[in-house]
């Protein structure tokens, strides 16, 4: 019984340390940056971490299910394609920059000397249909990297129902994480957004960072692939 606790136990703090990887913090600072609420960037952040919960956990629980290893192959093409997510969320940045900017000048014609009300006009753009794109991002997550050697670790265990366990823990240790994370930069990232100039810097930063990373993966995935 203890030893079950405990393997609980680290499988949520490891779920806690999954959720601070370079590729997710860059998926998850390009999908909220520039939001004007704390409780936007929480509930963003949450939303990635419930869709990396639920692809781990399918990904995971059919691997404990059949007693099998997820073939090396699968393993560095969903790392491809999350690395090409990441690539998808950098250029759309440099758009949404385009479009804050726009926008901006156009508010701030309109509205001469009201920067916020030009900033909550600009925060409403970024914010405009990306409820589900958190989520989605999340489920391609769940696919690759130290997420799925957990659920083959796991998939190593005696029981199916400890391995099915342990991943629902290591799942919901990543999503509280991130949404802890999110939870403490939030209003802090909030108060420096009040400013239309910082609005589209933040969102250049991410986009920069996530492209920079989806490269430098895919890259890598791919002379992995070919060799």
């Amino acid at each position: 019984m203890l030893a079950a606790l405990t393997a609980y136990v680290l499988g949520f703090v490891g779920g806690l340390r999954h959720a601070l990887e370079p590729d997710h913090l860059a998926a998850v600072s390009t999908l909220v940056a520039g939001q004007k609420s704390t409780r936007t960037t929480v509930r963003y952040a949450a939303a990635w971490g419930a869709g990396h919960a639920v692809m781990l956990i399918a990904v995971g629980g059919t691997l404990a299910l059949f007693r099998t290893e997820l073939p090396k192959f699968a393993s560095d093409m969903f790392e491809l394609v999350v690395a090409m997510a990441l690539v998808a969320l950098g250029i759309r940045g440099f758009f949404q920059v385009g479009q804050i900017s726009a926008l901006s000048a156009k508010v701030a014609h309109r509205h001469a000397g009201d920067d916020d009300y030009a900033h909550v006009h600009g925060a409403r753009q970024l914010e405009s249909g990306r409820d589900r794109l958190p989520f989605a991002i999340g489920l391609i997550h769940g696919l690759a990297g130290s997420g799925a050697a957990a659920a083959l670790v796991a998939a190593r265990t005696p029981s199916a129902a400890f391995a099915l366990t342990f991943i629902a823990v290591f799942a919901v240790g990543a999503a509280a994480g991130m949404s802890a994370l999110a939870g403490l930069l939030g209003w802090p990232l909030a108060r420096a957004m009040r400013s239309t100039r910082a609005l589209p810097v933040l969102v250049g930063l991410s986009a920069s960072v996530s492209l920079g990373i989806g490269l430098w993966w895919a890259w890598t995935n791919i002379a992995h692939l070919v060799a």
